[in-house]
């Protein structure tokens, strides 16, 4: 069967962004798909691009800027690069996050302002969840990226703790990378930003219209979630309400995750970060989501910039 989420895609560039957005179905599509620095390649069935646009809430964002501090392209995979602060002390045990598909420069400010003392590997491999997700079958790919991290960085007793952040497509690296048993034990945190996708069985037919969800594709999803609930992983999902149409929404694959879970949201009406407009919460020992309203490219985007505020709740050590 042919995969459906391979379309949740970002194509960013702070020059010409500003220009397409006089063209009202080019400004959708952009933003819909919001953050990547590699142009989009059409990859089997696509999403239907939102035609909402929203101006109630003020979805504001961070002026481009280059922090301090040393960064290293990492051979282990093209597209990968390291950013090493300069607070980061090599004689302890260093933190690691791993962030996959989002403009590099700001993510490293995300981790310079607020976990100083961390070392980030951002990776941004193209436009959809294959392209994330083929590199890490391989389990020695994971390996060696650390590992070639670690050397860079100069850390001479490894890395504290190991958190994994997707972005949109992103979380197809994080799937396959859980899937890998010693890696799963490895991984401490993971924090998935609108993006945890699925196929509908069969192929394109809506849960309304007696299609199901494709549960192998949320596979270590589940099994990473089962051990956050049990208090030995910490797992964060925060989402939108974006509705692609083709494959299964966030909002889909979360209530598929909390029903399996035997877990119910709660409804919690409240101001989030950026001007975001949360709906729903779940808090379950190690286990979190975090429901926003909003259904355009824009509430797509917020995700991203309101970042530290969820690896915060990550208690990232």
């Amino acid at each position: 069967m042919k995969r459906c989420p391979e379309r949740r895609r970002v194509h960013y560039d702070d020059t010409w962004m500003c220009a397409l957005m006089k063209s009202s179905f080019v400004r959708i599509w952009v933003l819909l798909i919001f953050v990547s620095p590699i142009p989009a390649i059409a990859q089997q069935a696509s999403q239907n691009p939102s035609p909402m646009t929203d101006t109630t809430r003020p979805h504001p964002r961070i002026a481009k800027v280059e922090v301090p501090g040393r960064r290293t392209d990492l051979a282990a995979l093209k597209g990968a690069v390291l950013f090493a602060g300069p607070k980061i002390k090599t004689d302890k045990p260093v933190p690691l996050i791993i962030h996959f598909h989002g403009v590099p420069w700001l993510m490293e400010y995300h981790v310079a302002k607020h976990f100083p003392k961390a070392a980030l590997i951002t990776v941004n491999l193209g436009s959809g969840s294959r392209v994330y997700g083929d590199p890490f079958v391989q389990a020695e790919m994971f390996h060696n990226l650390i590992d070639e991290a670690a050397k860079a960085v100069g850390t001479k007793k490894g890395w504290s703790s190991i958190t994994l952040v997707g972005f949109s497509a992103g979380y197809g690296a994080i799937r396959a990378i859980l899937r890998h048993g010693q890696y799963f034990q490895l991984v401490n945190n993971v924090l998935l930003l609108d993006g945890i996708h699925a196929s509908y069985i069969p192929e394109g037919k809506r849960l309304a219209d007696g299609g199901v969800i494709k549960e192998d594709d949320l596979d270590s999803y589940i099994k990473f979630a089962r051990e956050a609930v049990a208090g030995n992983k910490r797992f964060l999902i925060s989402h939108s309400e974006i509705f692609p149409g083709t494959y299964a929404s966030t909002t889909e694959c979360v209530d598929h995750l909390l029903s399996t879970l035997g877990i119910k949201r709660r409804a919690k009406l409240k101001n989030g970060p950026v001007g975001m407009q949360q709906t729903s919460e779940v808090d379950v020992k190690g286990f979190h989501i975090r429901g926003y309203a909003g259904n355009t490219g824009a509430d797509h985007g917020d995700q991203l910039q309101a970042m530290p505020d969820w690896l915060k709740a990550l208690k990232i050590k």
